[in-house]
């Protein structure tokens, strides 16, 4: 299932790219509006997920960048071992791991995370994110998915099996 890892490495081409012209074409913490309710916003997290921890001195950074690293090879060994049946599962998990990977690049190199998509829910900002957020957001989602089909897939399987065994 290792043929999915293209899409990590995907997500970590176009996460790093956007946060570079992000970074070097937008002004800090200047939103450029792009249409209503959603904009640019060029903003630095040092924190985790909603700037978890964001001022709790530095040694949140390293902790972050070692949880991802942590979670990333977990990830690999579990794309690793899937079985070839479960697609969705290794697309998923391979959104999630360059994600997680896009973040681990920016908090090694720089010592926090580019953020530089913003949406508004009504009058009420939604914490600023990037593309490697969208893909662990995706991940988890089509994670969740795969984990409900599973039992229905297991069951179609089964039937089918016993079908072809009469």
């Amino acid at each position: 299932m290792l043929k999915y890892l293209w899409i990590s490495i995907l997500v970590i081409i176009a996460d790093q790219a956007t946060k570079w012209i992000a970074n070097t074409q937008l002004e800090f913490h200047q939103a450029v509006p792009v249409m209503p309710y959603f904009e640019w916003f060029l903003s630095y997290n040092k924190g985790a997920a909603f700037s978890f921890l964001a001022n709790a001195g530095g040694w949140q950074r390293w902790f972050f960048t070692v949880f991802a690293i942590v979670i990333s090879i977990i990830l690999f060994f579990w794309i690793k071992k899937l079985d070839p049946k479960e697609k969705l599962t290794a697309i998923a998990l391979s959104l999630i791991l360059g994600g997680a990977l896009g973040n681990v690049i920016d908090r090694i190199h720089l010592g926090y995370v580019i953020d530089f998509i913003q949406v508004w829910l009504g009058s009420y900002p939604w914490p600023a994110f990037n593309i490697a957020d969208s893909a662990i957001f995706l991940g988890a989602v089509l994670l969740i998915g795969s984990g409900m089909l599973s039992p229905y897939q297991d069951d179609q399987t089964s039937k089918r099996d016993e079908k072809n065994s009469a």
